[in-house]
């Protein structure tokens, strides 16, 4: 399973990659694994706020819907439009084009509350 160092990681098996003050958002490869073919993502609208464990957008799949819980609080800059109309580019790369959205970090002391990529990696086990 890909867990990739540079990342941080949620207990609900969300990612964020950060960059300065804004933080990339996605589902982790375990994640995507679980929920299956995914079909639709609807996503916040840019200058949405996100709050850190809150539901921000929501993933159907052909097993599940799943809430995608926001790793950290902020303003939504922008969201992956190409999901709009391919929303399985998270089934086959979840850690690169399969992002869904940025945020500008409110309080970026946050991170500290998520798990490193060896503490997602005991999870998932």
């Amino acid at each position: 399973m890909n867990v990739p160092e540079n990342l941080h990681y949620t207990k609900d098996h969300e990612w964020a990659r950060v960059d300065g003050d804004i933080a990339t958002i996605g589902i982790t490869e375990y994640a995507q694994g679980e929920l299956g073919d995914i079909v639709f993502i609807e996503m916040p609208q840019v200058g949405d706020t996100t709050k850190q464990t809150e539901s921000c957008a929501s993933i159907e799949a052909v097993k599940a819907v799943s809430d995608l819980f926001a790793p950290v609080s902020g303003e939504v800059t922008e969201v992956n439009g190409a999901l709009e109309s391919d929303p399985q580019v998270v089934n086959k790369d979840p850690y690169g084009e399969g992002w869904m959205i940025k945020v500008k970090m409110s309080d970026p002391g946050e991170l500290d509350a998520l798990m490193s990529a060896e503490d997602y990696k005991k999870l998932i086990e």
